[in-house]
């Protein structure tokens, strides 16, 4: 994401994309409770006015940018896994997509985190839920068919696969997060990976 001063008249769509851009971005560095509606507006350009004329609460931003998140990397996770040439190919394909999704966007881990943490259930954390939901239902249909395959044994848990895969994936990002270093995850990810198969191949 890529951060830009704005022209003052601009589409409502356009303006609230850039409002959500700069909220993720100030999350890279801040926590999301510390980032305030006069932080955003001076990352967009524009007076707090403005942001409430789009948004009516803090927490209304925050919903628009797990929406986004959740459109934006359930698309780039689906479109590696249907692109790989098998299912299991399709897995590590996934993995390294989401990686780089991190890299790429690194304060989107840390709005999921903040919200998971919350006790109220509201709408921004049953967006966060319906990602993972949606995340794991991939998962389970790869697993499932490199089972089919003969790829993985037949006798494979799949919940608990797909369980670990999302763990190791959320391992990983914490682990970057406290290094303060996202990319630190590249170098990692096909280690940790390669490990996760060789589990998910051994007979059971």
């Amino acid at each position: 994401m890529t951060l830009q001063l704005l022209p003052t008249r601009l589409p409502t769509e356009v303006r609230q994309a850039a409002i959500v851009d700069a909220a993720l971005n100030l999350a890279c560095s801040m926590g999301p409770a510390q980032i305030t509606t006069s932080d955003i507006a001076a990352a967009v350009g524009v007076t707090q006015g403005a942001v409430f004329k789009h948004f009516p609460t803090k927490e209304a931003i925050w919903l628009a940018a797990m929406s986004w998140v959740q459109a934006q990397l359930l698309d780039t996770l689906e479109e590696a896994a249907v692109t790989a040439p098998t299912p299991l190919q399709g897995l590590g394909a996934v993995f390294m997509a989401h990686v780089e999704f991190v890299v790429a966007h690194s304060g989107v881990p840390r709005l999921i985190f903040h919200e998971l943490q919350q006790p109220a259930d509201s709408p921004t954390k049953q967006a966060v839920r319906a990602l993972l939901q949606g995340y794991r239902q991939l998962l389970l249909g790869l697993l499932g068919a490199a089972m089919h395959q003969g790829q993985l044994p037949a006798e494979l848990d799949q919940d608990a696969a797909a369980t670990l895969f999302v763990g190791i994936v959320q391992g990983l990002v914490m682990q970057a997060m406290l290094s303060g270093k996202p990319a630190v995850m590249r170098t990692q990810a096909e280690r940790v990976f390669a490990l996760y198969l060789r589990g998910l191949e051994a007979q059971v």
